[in-house]
């Protein structure tokens, strides 16, 4: 609808709106995150973490309809007709650049449970946000390091332990947890640098994802294997905004996950590390080779 206006203005409305809309909302959010805090009546608790997630929901959703109006992307998403927000999801992405969350959230708010990405505990005491990631039930990961574990061997396994008790409220509400496997965004630099072995991908971080696996193993058994491609080139979140990006191709490919990575001790089990670093490694290199046909298919187009 306002497709018209110069793309410098609809990048400064779209954060005006944007960040109008993180106003209006995030007082109502801090007010339930804090009687979610000081109530510890579990009846209360999970009242407010559905007021919550509405909360969340409406934020994501206010956004989406904000980039429509502003907006004219081509959306080309394959293989979303199957996913269902009752379910429990893994989901891991390429990442090509800061507007792969807004894309991706754009496709999947209200198909999947509300995407959580594991945090360190340290940033519970992040002003604000912290709480807000705790009320929104964010998982905050125990990690202890080698050098830790050596000084104080009674920590080992500790760590775990202590991710899977904050996990536990998943058992019975789904939940979709959030990873991008590489770790960081894709250059060309970077690439070069790892000598990655994918032509489109950096090298897979293995361990954060066998972390995921290990701490909630019993609750997700369903992988979202989601490919993101920006087929007139990856671009940034101000270029998303601005309506820069007139085409963005997202493939899922959903995964049950091997029973063996389920509940698995990657650390300590030689055998299960590679094991499972293999499995990663040829998900890369499908993904890899997906992402040549999906460009190759839209040169040719």
């Amino acid at each position: 609808m306002l497709y018209f206006l110069p793309a410098p203005l609809k990048g400064t409305l779209a954060v005006l709106l944007i960040l109008l809309n993180t106003l209006v909302l995030f007082p109502v959010l801090l007010l339930f995150a804090i009687l979610k805090l000081i109530i510890p009546v579990t009846l209360v608790r999970k009242g407010c973490t559905l007021v919550l997630n509405g909360i969340a929901w409406i934020w994501i959703g206010f956004n989406n309809l904000l980039m429509k109006l502003l907006h004219r992307v081509e959306w080309d998403v394959r293989g979303a007709e199957t996913l269902d927000s009752r379910h429990w999801y893994f989901v891991t992405c390429n990442h090509q650049g800061w507007a792969d969350i807004p894309a991706i959230q754009f496709v999947l708010n209200s198909r999947i449970p509300l995407l959580k990405f594991f945090l360190k505990k340290e940033l519970i005491w992040v002003p604000f946000l912290g709480i807000a990631w705790w009320a929104l039930d964010f998982p905050f990961m125990h990690r202890h390091t080698k050098d830790q574990i050596a000084r104080k061997p009674e920590l080992k396994g500790k760590d775990i332990a202590a991710t899977q008790a904050a996990c536990e409220k998943f058992r019975y509400t789904p939940v979709t947890v959030f990873n991008f496997m590489e770790g960081t965004r894709f250059t060309p630099a970077k690439h070069k640098n790892q000598r990655s072995p994918y032509k489109h991908l950096l090298k897979p971080r293995a361990g954060g994802t066998a972390f995921v696996l290990q701490a909630m193993g019993e609750m997700i058994h369903t992988m979202l294997d989601v490919t993101i491609v920006y087929p007139n080139g990856s671009a940034g979140i101000w270029d998303y905004l601005c309506g820069r990006i007139d085409r963005i191709i997202i493939d899922i490919r959903t995964h049950e996950i091997p029973p063996r990575f389920l509940g698995m001790d990657y650390e300590n089990n030689r055998e299960t590390r590679v094991d499972f670093q293999r499995w990663v490694s040829d998900l890369w290199a499908e993904k890899d080779n997906r992402i040549e046909a999906l460009k190759g298919s839209t040169s040719a187009g």
